[in-house]
C-alpha cells in the first residue's frame, strides 16, 4: 500500500459514480450505485487489513498543498478507520433497500446517496481543519434532498428543520476554526491536536464546537429535528442518518473537543453529564408512548447517543472505547431496525404499531431477525449493544456514580419500550386480514439484514476485533487529556476548591 492513495480513491469512486448516475436510466443507475458502493466496501476491507495496529498514529496519509496552509490532507487513525468501515458497510445495504422502494427520480436519488458516502468518508479522513468543515457541512446537502424529495407527506418541513438546526449549530464552529487557524498558525489537525490553547480561550472554543456537535448527535434539548427527519425520510435515508450521520457529532467530540480543549472539557463535564442523563431518561419515557415505529426508534437513538457522550467525557480509556463501540453498534442496530420497519411498511404502507400484531406467525424469518436486533438494542450479552454500554457505563461509574446510575435506569427503560414494541408487532393474535397475507422476507431482504446480524453477533462475541485498532489511539488521547482528568464526582463542582491555608508551623 506504500504510495497508493487509497483514501483519495475511496472518495473518487462515489464522486465519479454520482455524476455518471445523472446520465443513466433508472435501472442502470441502481446497478452503478451498487457496484460503486461495493467497490468502496472492498477498499475499506483492504484499508482495515493493511492498518498497522500498534504502528504510527496516522496512517495512509496524503498531503497535497493547495493554497496557504490549506491543502488536500487525508489520513486515518483507529477511530476514523472504524467509522469509515461503518459507512462503507451500510451504503450497499442502503442501495439495496432502495431498489424497489424508490421509483421516481431514481438516478438523482442514487447520485445523492453516492455523494453522501463521499462526504462521510471525507469527514472521517480529513486532516485539515477547513477540509473537515467542508465535508462535515457538505453532508447536509444530499440528506436535505433525500428527505425533501423522496420523503413522506411532511417532508418539506422535516428537511428544512433538519437543515437549519444543523447548519446554524455549525456557524459558531466555523468562527472558532478561523480563530484557531490564526492563533496556531496552521490548519493541520494532527498539529492542532498537540497545540495548547490558552485556558480562557478554550472555554469559548469548546462552546462553539459544542453548538455544532450537540445538534449533530443530537443531544437533548436540540434533538427535536431527529424524530421528524426519521419519520419523513425514506427507509434508506433513515438507515444512513441514524447509522452514520449521527456519529459525526461523537467523532467531533473525540477529534476536537477533548484533545484540543482538555481543560474546558473538564470544566463542562457537569453540563454534558447533566444533559446526557436527562436525555437517556426523558427520551426513553417519550419512546414508551409512541405509536409510530420510526418515531420510537428515533427517540431511542437520542438515548443511545447520550451513552456515547457520557462515555467520551468520562476521561478514561473504558469510557472512550465504550463510546466508540456504542457508536458502531448503534449504527448497525438502528440501521437494521429501520430496515425492519421498512420491510413491513412496504407491505401495509403504515407505521402505526396498532395495525400489526401476530406478525411472528406469518413472517417467522422476519420475527427472528427483528428479535435479534431488538435484543442488541437493549444490550443483551453476546450482542454488540452489551459491549459498548458496559464499557461506557463502567468508565462513567469511575467518575460519577450518580450519572452512571441514572443512565442505567434509562437502559432499563430502553428494554421496556423495545420489548413492548416487539410484543405489539410480533406477538398476540393476527387481528387484520391484510397482516395474514403479508409474505415473509424475500431473498433480497434477507441479503440486506443477514450481514448486519452477523456483524452484530461478531462484535458481541469477539469485540477485540474492533477494539484493537482503536486501543493505541485511546491511550494517546488519554495521555493528552490526563492533566485535566476529573477525580470522583468533581464534575459537580464548576470551580476548584482553594488550597487550605498553611499552618503556622508549615509557614515557618
Amino acid at each position: 500500500m506504500n504510495g497508493f492513495p487509497i483514501l483519495s480513491v475511496m472518495l473518487a469512486i462515489p464522486a465519479v459514480a454520482a455524476v455518471a448516475c445523472l446520465f443513466l436510466s433508472a435501472n442502470a443507475a441502481r446497478w452503478l450505485a451498487l457496484i460503486a458502493t461495493l467497490v468502496d466496501l472492498v477498499l475499506g476491507i483492504v484499508l482495515w487489513a493493511h492498518f498497522d495496529i500498534g504502528g504510527a498514529q496516522w496512517q495512509f496519509q496524503e498531503n497535497v498543498p493547495l493554497f496557504g496552509s490549506f491543502g488536500w490532507a487525508l489520513g486515518i487513525d483507529g477511530f476514523a478507520l472504524m467509522l469509515i468501515m461503518l459507512s462503507v458497510f451500510l451504503m450497499p445495504i442502503c442501495i439495496g433497500a432502495s431498489w424497489q422502494a424508490i421509483q421516481t427520480r431514481v438516478p438523482e436519488y442514487m447520485s445523492a446517496f453516492l455523494f453522501t458516502e463521499l462526504l462521510m468518508i471525507g469527514t472521517f479522513a480529513a486532516q485539515d481543519l477547513f477540509l473537515f468543515y467542508i465535508f462535515f457541512e457538505g453532508g447536509l446537502i444530499p440528506m436535505f434532498l433525500i428527505i425533501g424529495i423522496w420523503g413522506g407527506p411532511n417532508r418539506i418541513y422535516a428537511s428544512y428543520k433538519f437543515f437549519l438546526y444543523t447548519l446554524l449549530g455549525s456557524v459558531l464552529m466555523f468562527i472558532a476554526m478561523l480563530w484557531m487557524a490564526i492563533h496556531a498558525g496552521t490548519t493541520s489537525i494532527p498539529v492542532l491536536l498537540n497545540y495548547d490553547f490558552p485556558v480562557h480561550a478554550q472555554m469559548w472554543l469548546w462552546l462553539a464546537f459544542f453548538a455544532s456537535f450537540a445538534v449533530k448527535m443530537p443531544m437533548w434539548p436540540v434533538h427535536t429535528w431527529l424524530p421528524d427527519a426519521h419519520v419523513q425520510a425514506p427507509t434508506a435515508g433513515s438507515v444512513i442518518l441514524a447509522g452514520v450521520l449521527l456519529k459525526l457529532g461523537g467523532y467531533g467530540f473525540l477529534r476536537f473537543s477533548l484533545p484540543m480543549f482538555p481543560e474546558a472539557s473538564h470544566q463542562f463535564i457537569w453540563l454534558v453529564f447533566g444533559l446526557s442523563a436527562v436525555a437517556v431518561i426523558y427520551t426513553s419515557l417519550v419512546a414508551l408512548v409512541q405509536q409510530d415505529m420510526k418515531k420510537l426508534i428515533a427517540y431511542s437513538s437520542v438515548a443511545h447517543m447520550a451513552i456515547v457522550t457520557i462515555g467520551l467525557f468520562a476521561f478514561n480509556v473504558y469510557g472512550i472505547q465504550g463510546a466508540m463501540i456504542v457508536m458502531l453498534s448503534h449504527g448497525l442496530v438502528s440501521g437494521a431496525l429501520f430496515l425492519c420497519v421498512g420491510v413491513i411498511y412496504d407491505r401495509l404502507h403504515t407505521r402505526e404499531i396498532s395495525r400489526y400484531g401476530g406478525v411472528a406467525f406469518v413472517m417467522p424469518k422476519y420475527a427472528v431477525l427483528f428479535m435479534l436486533f431488538t435484543m442488541a438494542s437493549i444490550g443483551l450479552p453476546a450482542t454488540s449493544g452489551f459491549v459498548g454500554e458496559f464499557l461506557s457505563l463502567m468508565g462513567t461509574y469511575q467518575v460519577s456514580t450518580w450519572t452512571a446510575l441514572l443512565c442505567t435506569t434509562g437502559i432499563i427503560l430502553g428494554a421496556a419500550y423495545m420489548l413492548y414494541l416487539y410484543w405489539r408487532i410480533c406477538f398476540g393474535e393476527v387481528k387484520h386480514d391484510d397482516v395474514k397475507l403479508m409474505p415473509d422476507l424475500s431473498l433480497r431482504e434477507v441479503a440486506l439484514l443477514a450481514p448486519i446480524a452477523a456483524v452484530v453477533l461478531w462484535m458481541g462475541v469477539y469485540p477485540e476485533s474492533f477494539l484493537a485498532p482503536m486501543r493505541k489511539d485511546a491511550d494517546i488521547l488519554m495521555a493528552r487529556i490526563e492533566r485535566a482528568k476529573p477525580a470522583g464526582d468533581s464534575h459537580l463542582m464548576t470551580t476548584k476548591a482553594a488550597p487550605a491555608p498553611a499552618t503556622q508551623a508549615e509557614a515557618e
